[in-house]
């Protein structure tokens, strides 16, 4: 009788002390703090995060999606993941249109007077273009600055700021990049030039198109002082452009890779663990996405390396064609929709950019005491675990396609990059010497915890959203008009 009655009195001194329920028993915090400390023992001396980012950048480069290099990138997680020991790893293919830059010139100035300008043209712009127009100057590139004159921009080449400008209104919401080459577009722009924010002339690239297609019209980007001096100009009067570009196109094939570890309790609950291996061709793709893309890795090698055997399935997916417009993570819950196995994802947690987290944080508020509860016990093995949980939802990485369909999603957050990763995002200076190991080796245990306790949890309490509490997920967090813009907004 005693033993029968132990949970029960466990439970209610929980509910007493105001811990959450049902996550909370005896045995299972002791089994977590086991494991967590495991985990952490095996990260810290042991992790391979790091020096496997180094050694695909030594043999790889960059890994552009549907490039010979994405190809082997590819090919060499798939290879590293069957060393640790996975018998279920998989590709899963898809295709894509394909892009790779192969010439760029801008020229801007009066007639008669043109000079060359530093740019680097934008993902899925035309194979061809040589487009000559007036230079007009649309701020930052909103619909909003395109309403007072909505002829403003018919027939010339646009101007407008990457990131908002300083005299914006507060409480301006700024658009993805390929947003505001969608609404250049509509309002009959023939070209875009867009500007960065970071100084010293850095050049971003990444994709100006929202679904993946290829776009009618050129877009390139320029630096931040180029930007603001053709503003100067602009205001002065009769400047033009002309861009001229020719780039490689054409159906590309890419592939996720999937390494799965069977549920030993419950193999039809899974979690599926995901972030991009893809990577602009720029630089060497360090901080966007070989943090998150290694430490995925890494965190399948501890799971392999303690011999867990987890409660629930568990999916290590590294996505391709995340900077093409989520194509990856789109074929995966398009298939996982086609077969029915959508039911059976109870998170998603994704990596992007992840670096040094201090906390956990998910898409909806009901995941926090759950989440907290995990985030309690890896605080008990580390202190400089803050464990602040936040409810966040945005738009633009692997997440998105299954947060639409309604499946929770977090991860880790609450970390650090230094102020020269952030510079370098999409950049020509996304190098490895912007990466920090012991940061690295913090994303994997801190993160490897979170997924064992999603993975173990007696309960998961948080469900899968109806198709109105998505609407309504996205309407309360301002999402609609960029969900609009981009073609993935269904609620009409």
């Amino acid at each position: 009788m005693i033993q029968f009655l132990k949970p029960f009195i466990v439970s209610l001194s929980a509910l007493l002390l105001g811990i959450p329920t049902p996550y909370l028993l005896a045995q299972e915090q002791h089994e977590w703090e086991t494991v967590f400390g495991r985990i952490n023992v095996e990260v810290l001396d042991h992790s391979e995060a790091y020096a496997r980012l180094d050694e695909s950048i030594e043999q790889i480069g960059h890994r552009l999606t549907g490039s010979p290099n994405g190809e082997k990138a590819e090919q060499y997680v798939y290879d590293l993941l069957k060393s640790y020991g996975f018998s279920d790893v998989s590709f899963q293919p898809f295709s894509t249109n394909g892009w790779a830059r192969e010439y760029l010139n801008l020229q801007v100035g009066t007639p008669g007077s043109m000079q060359p300008l530093s740019a680097v043209a934008l993902a899925s712009t035309p194979a061809s273009a040589n487009v000559t127009a007036e230079l007009v100057d649309l701020g930052n590139g909103l619909e909003s600055d395109y309403l007072a004159n909505s002829e403003i921009a018919r027939g010339k080449i646009v101007l407008a700021a990457l990131n908002l400008l300083p005299n914006t209104p507060p409480g301006t919401k700024n658009l993805h990049r390929s947003a505001k080459a969608a609404l250049a577009m509509k309002y009959g722009a023939k070209g875009v030039i867009l500007f960065n924010s970071v100084s010293g002339g850095t050049l971003l690239t990444g994709t100006a198109s929202i679904t993946g297609e290829l776009l009618p019209i050129p877009a390139v980007c320029v630096g931040l002082e180029d930007g603001h001096r053709l503003k100067e100009r602009i205001a002065m009067g009769g400047q033009q452009a002309t861009i001229a570009m020719r780039n490689k196109t054409g159906t590309m094939n890419a592939r996720n890779v999937i390494a799965r570890i069977a549920g030993s309790e419950l193999p039809n609950e899974k979690i599926v663990v995901g972030g991009h291996l893809d990577s602009w061709d720029l630089a060497q793709g360090a901080v966007d996405n070989g943090l998150g893309a290694f430490s995925i890795v890494d965190m399948a090698r501890t799971f392999k390396a303690l011999g867990i055997a987890p409660k629930r399935t568990i999916e290590f997916v590294l996505f391709m064609g995340e900077e093409q417009g989520l194509l990856g993570s789109k074929t995966y819950v398009r298939q996982a929709l086609a077969d029915g196995s959508i039911d059976q994802i109870r998170f998603m947690l994704n990596f992007d950019m992840t670096n040094d987290p201090k906390s956990f944080y998910a898409n909806l508020v009901d995941s926090k005491g759950l989440f907290e509860k995990i985030g309690h016990v890896v605080s008990t093995i580390d202190t400089t675990f803050k464990n602040n949980f936040t409810a966040q939802v945005g738009l633009y990485s692997d997440h998105q396609p299954f947060m639409l369909q309604g499946i929770p999603t977090g991860g880790a957050n609450d970390g650090t990059l230094s102020r020269e990763a952030l510079n370098c995002y999409h950049a020509d200076c996304d190098n490895l010497e912007l990466v920090n190991e012991q940061e690295m080796k913090n994303t994997v245990r801190f993160s490897s915890m979170l997924i064992y306790g999603l993975a173990n949890a007696p309960e998961i309490p948080i469900k899968r959203l109806s198709d109105t509490d998505i609407k309504q997920l996205m309407l309360d967090n301002n999402l609609e008009e960029a969900l609009r813009i981009g073609g993935d907004w269904r609620w009409d």
